[in-house]
């Protein structure tokens, strides 16, 4: 009965922290990529496109005069192991990396939020 109930009082707070890490680790990666497409703009002089993708971090797209990539060694997916979503231009003139969270759906709150470098 002991163990039951210490079961109970821990396993919620033991899940909270493993979210609370995806976020974490999921925003990281998010920084990861922003260097990367960073790096990426000081080779070829651009972003890479919406139709390109990210993916360009890795392999050279074939019209990217200046691409000196690898710029990432492997695609990383989030912290719940989705693959992040691209946009080049934002809303902001700028490019959006984004998790769509852990149910892989836009919106949502907690686990589920999404996860962007744009703020706001």
């Amino acid at each position: 009965a002991i163990l039951g109930v210490l079961g109970a009082l821990v396993g919620p707070a033991v899940m909270e922290q493993l979210g609370g890490a995806k976020v974490k680790t999921t925003n990281i990666q998010i920084k990861d990529i922003e260097r990367a497409l960073d790096m990426y703009k000081l080779g070829v002089g651009r972003y890479p496109t919406s139709a390109e993708g990210i993916a360009s971090l890795v392999t050279k797209p074939g019209n990217a005069m200046g691409w000196t990539g690898p710029y990432l060694k492997e695609m990383p997916k989030d912290g719940w192991g989705n693959e992040f979503h691209y946009t080049f231009p934002a809303a902001n003139g700028n490019f959006e990396v984004k998790s769509l969270g852990a149910d892989n759906a836009p919106g949502g709150e907690g686990d589920n939020a999404d996860l962007s470098n744009i703020k706001g």
